[in-house]
């Protein structure tokens, strides 16, 4: 029975993997076959919290965000270029809990730390204590819409600076479809995924964006506006 269900398992993986080919000329959403064990793999961390007067913009330059202050700042040694901002952590301290957003990076915090939005931290704690000890850990939470694919000011199509946004789960890699093979398109500090030497030419796109966790989504047609978003045909599934 098992041999018989790791060779189904093996089979529709060989589906799913021809699916990611070269595109098919529409927007198209594909989740791979994925065996888990069960249960959040996502680690618990050990920190500790403080807080800061955000406006939602930072180093990941996703911009203010006025009407969601749920947002925190990543210690530089987890940063990693830029691979979390975006991510959504929960957040459990000695009186409450909240969930927020990374959306900047905290040069002077150690492993664990996260800085919060003042707004999150008086969720887990009162203000006055400035720094408690917390427990906090990368989770999926429900998002409306599909991710968006925001377009740097100054990107054009020999300098191609793209940034995904309203994305469920942490972004892993951004491909873009050059007429003949897919080109991995470099992460920047700043959480951009710039394409030089040569661009991207003009547009339009086809993308094709891996979470965290190896999810796939794949859009054709997307077009090029500078400094310019534009929406995407899916969301990513939640994580383990």
């Amino acid at each position: 029975m098992a041999s018989r269900l790791l060779a189904a398992a093996l089979a529709l993986g060989a589906l799913a993997g021809a699916a990611q080919g070269a595109p098919a000329g529409g927007p198209s959403l594909w989740l791979p076959l994925v065996l888990r064990a069960g249960g959040n793999t996502n680690p618990v961390h050990d920190g500790i919290a403080t807080y800061y007067y955000a406006t939602g913009n930072g180093a990941c330059l996703f911009g203010e965000s006025p009407g969601d202050l749920m947002v925190a700042a990543m210690n530089a040694e987890e940063y990693d270029n830029a691979n979390w901002c975006g991510a959504y952590v929960h957040v459990v301290g000695p009186s409450g809990e909240v969930t927020v957003r990374i959306v900047d990076l905290c040069p002077e915090c150690g492993a664990g730390h996260l800085d919060l939005s003042l707004e999150a931290f008086a969720e887990i704690a009162p203000v006055h204590l400035g720094r408690v000890d917390i427990e906090w850990q990368v989770i999926s939470p429900n998002l409306s819409g599909p991710i968006a694919y925001h377009f740097k000011d100054g990107s054009n199509q020999w300098w191609t600076a793209v940034q995904i946004r309203n994305h469920r789960n942490p972004i892993a890699t951004v491909e873009y479809w050059n007429g003949s093979a897919w080109v991995n398109v470099p992460r920047t500090s700043y959480n951009y995924f710039v394409q030089t030497n040569p661009g991207m030419g003009p547009g339009p796109y086809t993308f094709r964006v891996t979470d965290h966790y190896g999810n796939v989504l794949t859009d054709s047609g997307i077009p090029h506006i500078e400094q310019g978003t534009v929406h995407g045909s899916g969301q990513f599934p939640a994580g383990p």
